[in-house]
């Protein structure tokens, strides 16, 4: 039993997955930090308040009820998927488009004769070889 469970920890898709939860949950002070220190502070400024939770709050029956405490929900989401699209994922990929207009293209297969696949067979048949 302990080695099945030796073998599921070891797994690589177990270690990226913790390797990517512990870095997803540092990367998310990097997002607050963007939303809070510029974001949230832009939005003050047009419209004079930092949030909308008290927009549309009422009572009925002893009960409160505030739908701007959802729509600030949405709106928070929203604002940090624009920050981490507009200012994580557009510029790293244009650098990775960017890096790879230096790269030659793979070549094809289909692109070579047939005397160029023949060849290329036989050099990998010999590379398996003893």
């Amino acid at each position: 039993m302990l080695k099945g469970f030796k073998e599921f920890i070891m797994r690589g898709n177990v270690i990226d997955l913790a390797v990517a939860f512990v870095i997803g949950a540092a990367f998310v002070k990097i997002v607050e930090s963007i939303v809070a220190g510029l974001i949230t502070p832009l939005i003050a400024a047009i419209f004079g308040k930092p949030d909308i939770s008290d927009v549309w709050a009422f009572t009925l029956n002893n009960s409160e009820f505030r739908i701007g405490l959802i729509l600030q929900a949405i709106f928070n989401f929203l604002t940090v998927a624009a920050a981490v699209y507009f200012l994580i994922v557009v510029p790293l990929n244009k650098l990775a488009e960017r890096r790879k207009r230096g790269e030659e293209p793979a070549p094809d297969d289909e692109a070579l004769t047939t005397d160029q696949q023949l060849l290329t067979e036989i050099r990998d048949s010999l590379r398996l070889r003893p």
